[in-house]
C-alpha cells in the first residue's frame, strides 16, 4: 500500500524537480518575464490607451510609429490605412491568439491523453483503433482540414478551437499511451488492482501524473504553433472576421501599403515574434531540465 501512494507520487515530483531545474536557467526567467508581460499589457492595454481599435479616422490614416517621424502619442504602432490604432489593434490580436491557443491546447491536452492513457492500459482491439485513428488524423495536413472546415460557414472561436483540437490531439494520444505502455506493468500499477482499484482510479491516479513530464515543454510550444495556425487562418481569411482585429487580419489588410506603410505588416509582426521567441524559449528549457531530470540529475 506504502509503495503503491509513493510510486503514484512520483511524476509530481519529477515536475517538480524539473520545474525547479528550469528555474535556475536566465533564459527561463527572462523569458516567462517578457512573456507575463505581453499577457499583462494585451489585458490591461486596450483598457488604459486612450485610442480606438476600430473606430476609422481618416485624418489619422497612415501615421508612423511613434519614434519616428510624424507619430503621435499615443499611436505607439502608428495607424493602418483606415486610421486605426496599430498597437491596440495588435494587443488585442495578441489576447485574442493567446485565448484560442490556450483554450485549444487545453482540450487536445485532455483530449489526447485520455484516449492515449485508455489505449495503452486497455490494449487489444481498443489500442489498435484508437492508433490507427490517430495516424489518419496525422496524415491530414492542417491547413486542408482548416479551410474545408472553416471555408464552409463564418469561422468563430469555437469552430477554430474545434479545427485546431481535431489537427493537433493525436500528438498527445501517441505521448499519453507511451507512458501508459510503460506503467502498467510496474509493481504499483498491480499492487493497486491486488487492493482492488478500478481501471479509472489507477489511469487518472496512478498513471496522468507520469504524463506531466514528458507532455509539459509539448504543450507550451504547441501554443506557440496555434499562435502561428490562428495568425495564417487570418491571414488567409478563415480566421476570426473584422471588425475583431487578429494578426493575421492586420499583416493581410498591410500587405498592399509595404512600401510606403511598412509599419502596417510589420509592428505586428514584430510583436507576435517576441510572443513566438518567448514562448520556445520556455518550452526549450523545459525540455533540457526534463530530460536532465530523468537522467538522474537534481
Amino acid at each position: 500500500m506504502t509503495d503503491t501512494v509513493s510510486n503514484a507520487t512520483t511524476g509530481m515530483r519529477t515536475s517538480q524537480r524539473m520545474l525547479a531545474h528550469a528555474w535556475a536557467f536566465k533564459e527561463m526567467k527572462f523569458a516567462l518575464g517578457v512573456f507575463l508581460f505581453l499577457i499583462v499589457l494585451a489585458a490591461v492595454g486596450p483598457v488604459i490607451i486612450p485610442a480606438s481599435a476600430i473606430d476609422m479616422n481618416v485624418g489619422l490614416r497612415f501615421l508612423p510609429p511613434i519614434f519616428f517621424e510624424g507619430g503621435q502619442w499615443p499611436h505607439i504602432f502608428g495607424t493602418d490605412q483606415l486610421g486605426r490604432d496599430l498597437f491596440l489593434r495588435s494587443l488585442i490580436g495578441l489576447r485574442n491568439a493567446l485565448m484560442l491557443s490556450v483554450v485549444a491546447v487545453i482540450c487536445m491536452f485532455v483530449l489526447g491523453c485520455g484516449l492515449g492513457i485508455y489505449a495503452g492500459y486497455k490494449g487489444g482491439w481498443i489500442d489498435t483503433v484508437i492508433m490507427r485513428i490517430t495516424d489518419v488524423q496525422m496524415s491530414i495536413p492542417v491547413i486542408i482540414l482548416a479551410i474545408t472546415v472553416l471555408g464552409m460557414s463564418r469561422p468563430t472561436p469555437f469552430s477554430i478551437i474545434m479545427v485546431l483540437v481535431i489537427a493537433s490531439w493525436p500528438v498527445y494520444a501517441r505521448v499519453a499511451r507511451s507512458v501508459a505502455l510503460a506503467e502498467k506493468e510496474k509493481e504499483h500499477i498491480r499492487a493497486a488492482r491486488i487492493i482492488g482499484a478500478g481501471d479509472l482510479r489507477i489511469m487518472l491516479r496512478h498513471m496522468a501524473p507520469q504524463i506531466l513530464p514528458p507532455i509539459a515543454f509539448v504543450a507550451v510550444l504547441d501554443i506557440a504553433r496555434m499562435m502561428i495556425f490562428e495568425a495564417i487562418f487570418g491571414f488567409i481569411g478563415i480566421g476570426i472576421q473584422p471588425p475583431t482585429p487578429t494578426f493575421g487580419t492586420i499583416i493581410s489588410s498591410g500587405t498592399q501599403y509595404l512600401l510606403n506603410s511598412w509599419w502596417i505588416t510589420v509592428a505586428p509582426g514584430v510583436l507576435l515574434a517576441v510572443t513566438l521567441t518567448s514562448l520556445n524559449l520556455v518550452g526549450g528549457v523545459l525540455e533540457r531540465s526534463r530530460n536532465h531530470v530523468l537522467q538522474g540529475g537534481r
